[in-house]
């Protein structure tokens, strides 16, 4: 559990229910969303954070709800008419591809959030929907930037193309958060949808020039690559059975979040290259590679809890 002296953490964006339709024809529901499944992984890893999102008062909404408090998630939730849903269909190897029914819009509560929430904050996480989807987008963005230079900002684009009416527009959105951003993780689907036709390091060099003391690529089962200013270093996925890809990215995300926090607190992360050894960058990127290799290994977004994963690095 977080005490008083802990990072402040705030994890912003989507909750959802996940209908997810498996290749053998089974159709399960859980709780999830990107930034939701970030938040249960930092408290899953004891690092008790704040999740900003939207929610009814339904069936779904209160079991979304239970899924992230029994993990150690505060969730301070806007009311919403009714719960978000995602719908994933699964092919044969398990990756996953999302059909949304979602609304994202922080209403009235940003000026409380700004002030109760995001003030206090030591790292900031936003990304995916309710990074770009609007109304909500534009009051996220505003709440970045009140806490831009102050709280540590980390961001995961998560494009979901299927909710992209504009992609100029998203794009640009992108383009800003990536400004404001301190750490960026985005998969190369995510980079081949932003930046079409180019190479993810490239683009990934020239993020790292506009702002971000660091930014890793994933590339699924073929590993990531972290750049900053002073290093590029690259890790190999770690081995496990993949039941779904499900969460592997969020879980990925999170338990990167963590092992920046576990370093000094104020996390250096804005001197040259970040303040990182490439050492100590390539231990950071296998801890999260193995930590997303426990979620692929059982259904839907189940990140590991902290002694699981440290069972699983000894």
């Amino acid at each position: 559990m977080r005490t008083d002296a802990a990072p402040r953490v705030v994890v912003v964006g989507e909750s959802l229910v996940d209908i997810v339709h498996r290749a053998g024809g089974a159709v399960d529901e859980a709780s999830g969303g990107s930034p939701a499944n970030v938040a249960l992984t930092l408290g899953r890893l004891g690092r008790a954070p704040v999740l900003v999102t939207r929610l009814a008062d339904d069936d779904g909404g209160r079991r979304v709800r239970r899924w992230l408090e029994e993990s150690g998630v505060t969730v301070d939730a806007v009311t919403a008419v009714r719960t978000s849903t995602a719908t994933a269909l699964l092919d044969a190897g398990g990756a996953a591809t999302y059909t949304f029914d979602l609304e994202w819009d922080l209403g009235d509560d940003v000026a409380r959030l700004a002030q109760d929430v995001f003030a206090s904050a030591d790292l900031v996480h936003l990304g995916s929907v309710g990074a770009v989807l609007e109304p909500g987008a534009g009051q996220v963005a505003a709440l970045v930037r009140a806490a831009h230079g102050r709280a540590i900002i980390t961001y995961d684009p998560n494009i979901r193309p299927s909710l992209v009416r504009d992609p100029q527009v998203v794009r640009d959105r992108v383009d800003e958060l990536i400004g404001l951003a301190d750490v960026i993780k985005a998969s190369d689907e995510d980079m081949q949808w932003l930046q079409p036709g180019r190479d993810a390091i490239e683009v990934a060099r020239e993020w790292v020039m506009a702002g971000p003391a660091l930014v890793v690529v994933t590339r699924g089962a073929d590993g990531a690559t972290a750049v900053t200013t002073d290093a590029e270093v690259v890790v190999p996925a770690a081995s496990n059975h993949v039941v779904d890809t499900v969460g592997a990215g969020d879980t990925f995300m999170g338990a990167l979040i963590d092992g920046l926090l576990a370093r000094a607190a104020g996390l250096g992360l804005r001197a040259p290259g970040g303040g990182i050894h490439p050492d100590e960058l390539e231990a950071l990127l296998r801890r999260a590679a193995e930590a997303a290799a426990i979620t692929v290994s059982r259904p839907g977004a189940d990140p590991p809890r902290r002694e699981e994963l440290l069972a699983r690095i000894a």
